[in-house]
């Protein structure tokens, strides 16, 4: 599995029509796609999952008013529970012998063991691979299929993916895969992602309706370096499950057995909605060819964490997403996204 900012074919994003996962905000998260799509579209194709003639028609019209050049688009007409393309749509991977080919694994779907409504989310890799004519590869254990969303993991594109205790080994709250434990799942990620080298994180952020994404607090932003969210309060929910990660991480290796960079991401304020903390993280960005797309929240960290995208990416531009609407779904952009490889 290619690191996300290595060259990409295309972005794949769901356009939203759930209402319930953005309550009252339905209107205006249409536009914030718009955005998204503007500053994706110039590098690479943008694919959009629609659910139906009407929404296509409506995300039409948005990204022509918002000036996205629409030859850059392409729409495919698959039905969706949700907008969470990163958890449910392709995995892609890439190899170079006997001849260069993607392919996309297929791992499974099951509403992050919480929701009830995702079986049409769970047959849009199989959709995709049909689409692209693109070789489907089903991640199988001992002949069972094995579930994965792509927030769960990150990785460095060398050998090296990062994932939580709290997501992929939990057998009570929100079990992926009863029965298959730690050794099982490295198995799984060598077998499947040709990684080698797997950094067991512990505790996820509060608020994340995930039990435990990776991609809400810690994230690969080269072979070497790793940006981790830090909270300085110590009252604050996320401060000691932040530290804790990070204690783990500078006693890591990686592939090659070399020690990680470790770069501090600060954390907004909390942010709420109708008493529910809401996972409102920096860490949630999303890495295109040319820009590199950054939640903001209206909050004085805002700057801090452009700034220090910024120095990490030296040859993007980096940008600011208002996702305060964004968040109301437990989510923000690189939930929404998933990138294809380029051959």
């Amino acid at each position: 599995m290619p690191a996300e900012w290595e060259c990409h074919e295309a972005t794949w994003l769901g356009w939203p029509h759930n209402v319930t996962d953005w309550p009252g905000k339905i209107a205006a998260i249409d536009w914030v796609y718009g955005e998204i799509v503007r500053k994706i579209a110039p590098s690479e194709i943008v694919r959009i999952l629609v659910n139906s003639k009407q929404r296509q028609a409506r995300a039409r019209e948005i990204l022509r008013r918002a000036g996205v050049n629409l030859a850059r688009v392409q729409f495919f007409s698959f039905p969706t529970n949700r907008g969470w393309t990163r958890d449910f749509g392709p995995i892609f991977v890439r190899r170079r012998k006997p001849r260069r080919e993607v392919a996309i694994v297929r791992f499974r779907f099951n509403g992050w063991a919480r929701y009830p409504d995702w079986k049409k989310d769970d047959a849009v890799a199989d959709r995709a691979a049909r689409s692209l004519k693109c070789r489907l590869v089903r991640a199988r254990f001992r002949g069972r299929d094995v579930v994965l969303e792509g927030g769960a993991i990150d990785v460095n594109g060398r050998g090296t993916v990062l994932a939580t205790e709290e997501c992929l080994l939990d057998q009570k709250t929100q079990p992926r895969n009863p029965g298959i434990g730690r050794e099982d799942i490295e198995e799984v990620f060598r077998a499947y992602l040709g990684v080698k080298n797997i950094l067991w994180l512990g505790r996820g952020i509060a608020g994340d309706d995930t039990h435990g994404h990776v991609d809400d607090f810690c994230r690969f932003v080269g072979p070497r370096t790793i940006v981790l969210c830090r909270e300085n309060n110590p009252r604050d929910a996320n401060h000691r499950r932040l530290e804790e990660n990070r204690e783990r991480l500078q006693g890591m290796r990686l592939e090659d057995g070399s020690k990680i960079e470790i770069v501090a991401l600060p954390m907004p304020a909390p942010l709420f909605f109708e008493g529910q903390r809401l996972p409102a993280s920096y860490a949630n960005f999303y890495i295109s060819n040319s820009a590199v797309l950054v939640p903001t929240f209206n909050d004085p960290n805002d700057r801090i964490a452009l700034g220090t995208l910024g120095e990490l990416f030296p040859g993007r531009a980096v940008v600011g997403i208002h996702a305060v609407d964004l968040v109301w779904g437990l989510g923000t952009l690189h939930c929404l996204t998933q990138q294809q490889p380029a051959v």
